[in-house]
């Protein structure tokens, strides 16, 4: 047996030789003299028996008490859909999300938090009750805040849509206390880092997971975005001012060209083929 520190046990034979020798040297020994050898050999074997029990309990407490404190744990995964794909997605609690085509999201859970990052693209959120872990979603210059409900955040290059099919939301831009408070029925946006007044809109009305679009006064160089999700033939994003012309209306978004062609008929612009891209050019 190795012990710490280097001492070697006492053993019984050990203890007879002692004897032995210290009788030979100094003639027999007294009661006394016996009684205090055998107390030394039993200290000396109480002490190497316990010894590897004193280092484990030393083990237990450098990790459960003493030691480094340990670090929360956090799950990080990334989900990502190409242009014409979608995919739904189901998180450790049980919440889902949808993800448009061209979209990517960041979804880190871990104790006490829930939280998401919306990349690029659209996504749908369905997310579970839990108030003791709100689900915070960062999508440009915007933060949703939900305890638990369903919303759709949409990121395009001048602004973050969201429309509230359930419960309600806190919808603020980065860096500013003056947010908004969505309810299901309503939607905002946040642009140039302003979070605009929600308005009603009617969210049993089928939207981007059927193959539709409300566009509610949307830039024509968004709109532009969100069809280029759909795959197939890319759209060049137009320039100003066609850029900033606001469209209204709700679309079917599977047949990109046609709709363009529609909407260039009422808004003065037209749709140009060529080298495996759309571009929208203003009317002669």
């Amino acid at each position: 047996m190795t012990v710490a520190g280097g001492a070697t046990p006492v053993t019984e034979a050990a203890l007879a030789d002692a004897l032995q020798t210290a009788a030979m040297r100094c003639g027999r020994l007294s009661d006394g003299q016996v009684r205090s050898l055998r107390r030394r050999r039993r200290s000396a074997i109480a002490a190497v028996a316990t010894a590897p029990v004193a280092i484990a309990l030393l083990f237990m407490a450098s990790d459960g008490f003493v030691g480094t404190p340990t670090a929360p744990r956090v799950a990080t995964r990334m989900f990502a859909t190409r242009a014409g794909e979608r995919s739904t997605v189901t998180l450790a609690d049980g919440s889902t999300v949808a993800l448009n085509g061209a979209t990517r999201l960041r979804i880190v859970y871990g104790d006490g938090q829930r939280s998401a990052e919306l990349l690029a693209g659209q996504a749908f959120f369905d997310v579970r009750h839990d108030v003791a872990r709100p689900f915070v979603v960062r999508a440009g210059a915007s933060d949703t805040r939900v305890l638990g409900t369903a919303f759709d955040l949409d990121l395009t290059r001048t602004q973050v849509a969201l429309a509230v099919y359930r419960g309600a939301v806190g919808f603020d831009p980065v860096g500013s206390p003056r947010g908004v408070v969505v309810r299901a029925g309503y939607r905002s946006a946040v642009r140039g880092g302003v979070a605009a007044a929600p308005t009603k809109f009617d969210p049993v009305l089928p939207d981007w997971r059927k193959g539709w679009i409300d566009t509610a006064g949307m830039r024509l160089d968004d709109l532009v975005e969100t069809l280029d999700r759909q795959g197939g033939v890319r759209i060049a994003r137009p320039v100003e001012p066609l850029a900033s012309t606001t469209i209204f209306g709700r679309f079917r978004t599977d047949h990109p060209h046609q709709l363009l062609n529609a909407i260039g008929s009422g808004f003065g612009f037209t749709v140009v083929e060529g080298q495996g891209a759309l571009t929208l050019k203003p009317a002669d």
